[in-house]
């Protein structure tokens, strides 16, 4: 088989093809479709992992709050680079990490509406990346393979390559470049293999031998991402003998399209990319000009990733674009609306966000990772730090210019004492394995979301649970200096099992819990906003409204409430007559989102009043009204709230709470969620 050619199709558009094959087409497309989405997922805990091994700590500072003044929270966060201070080298690489990391969530998104377009639906928890345990098997020091596009050891350059959870190094550098790496380049590197095993990379379309039962499993390999776009582009092109494509035939209007990016709602006002489309309008109708916004949806993928993504447009049907070319960057000024900062005090700042974004929209992925790659012998990571003996946390590495302890808060633990918790953490036996668990069911939180969202419109994205994850990330690295090992799995919740929040919080069985003032079991160490894995166990810090159905992230079908919101960031101007979740005691879906277990730090942004629940009999552990409220207030302690409403509703059944336990150092250490 002869090597493509970059720039030239590498076989043309199929036409007249017999309408016998149109099962065998449909196959084909749905496995492309699929195995965009598993690539595009493959990158992202790779890529959150080696951002959080970056050395540094971060501020959590919200609209109108500063109760948090003057602390720095263990893991490095986005910033505004201030001169070429030590810490600049680490605070440019996390940036451009994370700018990369973002538009992977883009690409996801827009993968799973490519999907739904056409008929089918994406997963996000199968086999070709995770277990049956939810534990990721394609990360490792023994892999090689990015799945479906390359084994690593078929190239002449990247065969040292690790495809491994590891700190920024060398190794992960070059990892990302072969991920990212242009077409043109990377056939030279697959120039020998592919010339002795001419079937394995760089398959034509139509695909060879394909049956209907097929699915992305028996897909040959790519050789690159923008290789297997083109096949994507290429199959919906395929035009039969009755003149009709296979986008004609499969596309249909008002399928569950959704959007993080370009909605436009309360707290998220303006597009991010306003100048393409990231998902298929409700009344999009089946026509050339959907056929185009699919392929401009791929070709925005590749020219961020790779940055050419001329060999997808020219499959458009329409004219190109002349006078006005698409622009897939980043709207710098949406970002500054979308995603503001303050200060220690509460006040307005420059968007960490926006900054860490905006300043690299310009170079593709693959340029960027060169940026890194360049500048790595400057940057520090939490491996590197840990391997010194001498290295332990102290209260000075957890304050700014601007703590003032005799002003801070007394119903959170001091720097001190976080340092201590971090230090004791690290000396644990079995902090790896618990934080491992804590990471991966964070991930899993997500991922069977999603696995729901593109199939119900009306289901808010758990972005609470996507930042839950980073934290997770991060403290695994700052405790350790190693990344949790996402390879472990999670422990299935038992379904007839009342799971609580935190310590001492069961409401099924010994008030202390099985394990006395342990924290919530395993299984339910994780973040999991819409999963309903939650149920009974809170609002944790997101005092989420008693009626259910609110989120504290932005969705493409928001709408603004009448007269209420969920308590998610800064206080509000005016206090609304509205009832909260109470944590540990929330209802159903969508009327708690936790964060397990509740950080010890964790304080309410707001006054309200919370509605109480027992909880029935398994299976289904209704909720039933105890006909009590509790009152919280702007600074309170989430966890001392948590445990009054539990107090109250043991009370109710006329049993005795016990005795409030000390924090956990997990909790200490763990930061407030934002």
């Amino acid at each position: 088989m002869e090597m493509p050619v970059a720039g030239k199709d590498p076989s043309p558009p199929a036409t007249k093809r017999p309408l016998a094959k149109l099962a065998d087409d449909t196959a084909a497309l749905y496995a492309i479709a699929q195995a965009a989405v598993e690539v595009e997922l493959f990158t992202i805990p790779l890529y959150m992992s080696t951002m959080y091994s970056i050395q540094g700590t971060h501020q959590i500072n919200s609209k109108w709050l500063s109760y948090y003044k003057g602390r720095q929270w263990p893991g490095m966060g986005t910033g505004v680079r201030a001169g070429a201070g030590t810490d600049a080298p680490n605070q440019k690489a996390f940036n451009i990490i994370f700018s990369v990391f973002i538009q992977e969530m883009l690409h996801l998104q827009i993968a799973a509406n490519l999907a739904t377009a056409i008929g089918a639906s994406p997963c996000f928890t199968g086999n070709a990346l995770q277990d049956d345990q939810h534990g990721w098997t394609c990360y490792g020091p023994t892999k090689t393979l990015i799945p479906h596009i390359v084994d690593l050891q078929h190239t002449e350059n990247y065969k040292h390559v690790r495809v491994a959870l590891e700190e920024l190094n060398a190794n992960q550098c070059d990892l990302f470049l072969a991920i990212e790496q242009p077409e043109d380049q990377f056939q030279g590197e697959l120039a020998a293999f592919h010339a002795a095993h001419p079937q394995t990379y760089f398959p034509q379309v139509p695909f060879e031998n394909w049956t209907p039962g097929m699915t992305s499993a028996d897909l040959p390999l790519f050789g690159t991402i923008g290789h297997m776009y083109q096949c994507y582009a290429q199959y919906i092109s395929i035009e039969y003998e009755d003149g009709e494509t296979l986008w004609d035939k499969l596309y249909k209007p008002g399928t569950v399209q959704q959007d993080m990016f370009n909605s436009t709602v309360p707290g998220h006002a303006k597009a991010e990319f306003p100048h393409f489309a990231t998902l298929f309008a409700k009344d999009d109708p089946n026509t050339i000009a959907t056929f185009d916004k699919a392929i401009d949806m791929m070709a925005a993928i590749t020219d961020q990733g790779e940055g050419n993504e001329s060999a997808i447009k020219r499959y458009r049907r329409g004219a190109m674009l002349k006078a006005v070319q698409p622009d897939y960057r980043e709207d710098r000024a949406a970002l500054e609306a979308d995603y503001p900062s303050y200060t220690n005090a509460g006040g307005h700042a420059r968007s960490a966000d926006a900054a860490a974004r905006a300043d690299y929209a310009a170079y593709d992925h693959y340029e960027r990772f060169g940026q890194v790659k360049d500048m790595l012998a400057d940057v520090t990571t939490w491996a590197h730090w840990h391997a010194d003996p001498a290295s332990t946390w102290t209260d000075a590495m957890l304050t700014n210019s601007e703590y003032d302890a005799a002003a801070a808060p007394d119903n959170i633990p001091t720097p001190a004492q976080v340092a201590t918790a971090l230090n004791n953490l690290k000396q644990g036996t079995d902090t790896l394995a618990m934080l491992s668990t804590v990471a991966t069911g964070a991930v899993y939180g997500i991922t069977s979301v999603l696995d729901q969202y593109w199939k119900d419109q009306d289901l808010g994205f758990p972005y609470p649970s996507m930042v839950g994850a980073g934290d997770r990330f991060s403290i695994c690295w700052a405790v350790l200096g190693k990344s949790p090992d996402l390879s472990v799995g999670v422990p299935l919740p038992d379904q007839s099992t009342l799971y609580h929040a935190c310590q001492g919080l069961s409401l099924d069985g010994d008030p202390q819990g099985s394990n006395g003032n342990a924290c919530a079991a395993l299984a339910v160490y994780h973040t999991c906003r819409g999963s309903n894995g939650c149920h009974a166990q809170g609002g944790c810090g997101f005092a989420q409204l008693d009626t259910g159905g609110g989120s504290c992230g932005h969705a493409v079908k928001a709408a603004p409430l009448p007269t209420a919101a969920n308590l998610c960031g800064g206080p509000k101007p005016t206090p609304v007559p509205s009832f909260y979740s109470a944590p540990s005691d929330n209802k159903c879906k969508t009327f708690g989102g936790c964060a397990v277990p509740i950080s010890a730090s964790q304080l309410y942004p707001a006054a309200g009043t919370m509605t109480l629940y027992e909880f029935g009999a398994a299976p289904d552990h209704g909720a039933v009204s105890i006909k009590e409220t509790l009152s919280f207030s702007l600074g309170d302690s989430v966890y001392d709230t948590a445990w009054e409403a539990y107090s109250k509703v043991m009370s109710a059944r006329h049993q005795d709470p016990g005795a409030k336990p000390a924090p956990s150092d997990l909790r200490i250490a763990l930061p407030p969620s934002t």
